[in-house]
């Protein structure tokens, strides 16, 4: 990607707004949305995000306008030999049921072979069914090349990006963003978008939701402002390509398999839109957690950045929660994570630096999975040295050059077989807590515990 383009980048500001955008001035018709001739000779088209009858207030769409509709394609026909490590149903004959804690390594992006963002993009686990059109699953991807002469389109769900390593320029039907480790970016069901890798070899996390779309989370007593901020989510701009590219491939992943169809034009060929169903980003460092300020150790869904809501309030079929750095002031407190069951699931991720919670093993991308009522938190050097900190341990710290996240899911995840027999698996993972060991006493500082037998 040359220094200029990146320049020439311009995005929208708001998360849930709609936007209407031009890359050329009176190409959005005026009063309506599909004229008996569109301006300029486009052509209209919708693409929903929602049912046609989904409420005013959560309906999403967008009208593009482009210079070839998106249906002029040769008919789509199966990949055989991609996607082979994508799952879209998650049962006993794609992925298998385990509750003890799982740990992964980081994985080298390969040199050899040539793999693009598609290549690379294989399912580590996940909960439900794309086709039921209920549940989610957890990706990770490793890509050494850019995307040459195909784009992506995801009929099954909503992508949420996580860079690590190396940055992503996305190219979308909206127009083009540039996403670096530290940000995310959401690309929503149906779009078609081609990823080029600026930094070379580039590695991170997705997380896909069957059957919703990501928000923000409601605030509650926090009040009205704090956490994500919806002006800092960013859209990108129209812009357009109108060379011919013969033999040009659209790649879609449907029920979690591929197919491709070609075509002789490219699908970023859209010169105006308007509506409220976009692709965004969002820069994880303008994020302003909220904290204990006196004892205690808050929730982690404090941290919630993105929330896909399920029909029962409170209760998300995904959450994208971060751990970034901040403050920690609670007094007589064990500030990192308490130990802890959960009827949620938890993947982590880590973006850079050490988290909170784990001194050795959990490395920058890496991730680990503590599925629903299994038990975790810190690990052993954490614990201990957390406590020998005596009143020092009442001193505020500074928690920095730290970045992990959380994607959290009511779902009890199912895990692909390919994860639990990888190379990366960290199979000593429960060694880590191992090592605690009873610190009880049934006497405090010589007294008798409170409620012991005594003799008079």
């Amino acid at each position: 990607m040359a220094a200029d383009q990146e320049e020439e980048l311009r995005y929208l500001s708001g998360l849930g707004n709609s936007f209407s955008s031009e890359a050329v001035p009176g190409s959005l018709p005026v009063g309506q949305n599909s004229p008996l001739v569109c301006p300029l000779g486009l052509y209209a088209e919708q693409l929903s995000g929602t049912s046609f009858t989904t409420p005013r207030a959560s309906n999403l769409r967008t009208w593009l306008y482009r210079i070839k509709p998106s249906v002029t394609h040769e008919p789509f026909h199966p990949l055989q030999d991609k996607g082979a490590r994508l799952v879209g149903e998650f049962d006993r004959a794609t992925t298998v049921a385990t509750p003890t804690q799982l740990r992964w390594r980081p994985a080298e992006v390969p040199l050899h072979p040539p793999l693009d963002f598609i290549d690379g993009l294989y399912t580590v686990c996940g909960a439900g069914s794309s086709f039921l059109r209920h549940g989610y699953a957890i990706h990770m991807y490793a890509a050494n090349k850019s995307m040459d002469g195909c784009a992506f389109c995801n009929a099954d769900g909503d992508f949420l990006i996580v860079p690590q390593q190396g940055r992503l320029f996305i190219t979308t039907e909206c127009g083009k963003m540039l996403v670096s480790p530290g940000e995310i970016v959401v690309i929503p069901q149906g779009f078609r978008f081609a990823v080029d890798l600026p930094d070379g070899p580039s590695r991170g996390y997705v997380s896909e939701i069957f059957g919703s779309h990501f928000q923000l989370p409601d605030l509650g007593p926090i009040g009205a402002n704090g956490l994500a901020s919806p002006r800092d989510f960013l859209s990108p701009t129209a812009w357009f390509e109108q060379a011919h590219r013969p033999g040009y491939a659209i790649v879609q992943k449907y029920g979690g398999e591929l197919f491709a169809a070609t075509q002789d034009f490219s699908p970023f060929n859209v010169v105006a839109w308007h509506g409220n169903y976009v692709p965004y980003k969002y820069d994880l460092s303008r994020f302003c957690p909220f904290n204990t300020v006196l004892f205690d150790h808050g929730d982690p869904s404090v941290n919630t950045v993105l929330t896909a809501p399920t029909d029962k309030p409170g209760v998300a079929l995904l959450d994208f929660v971060i751990f970034p750095p901040r403050w920690l002031v609670a007094e007589n407190t064990f500030r990192p994570p308490y130990y802890h069951r959960n009827c949620m699931s938890e993947f982590m991720g880590l973006i850079y630096g050490i988290y909170e919670a784990k001194a050795d093993g959990f490395l920058p991308g890496g991730a680990s999975l503590h599925s629903c009522m299994t038990p975790h938190g810190p690990d052993t050097k954490t614990y201990e040295a957390t406590i020998s900190r005596g009143d020092v341990a009442n001193e505020p710290s500074r928690l920095s050059g730290t970045l992990a996240f959380m994607f959290e899911s009511s779902l009890i995840p199912r895990v692909c077989r390919w994860a639990l027999d990888s190379p990366c698996r960290d199979l000593d993972y429960y060694q880590c807590w191992i090592g605690l060991k009873s610190h009880f006493s049934s006497h405090d500082n010589g007294e008798p515990a409170a409620g012991a037998d005594q003799k008079d």
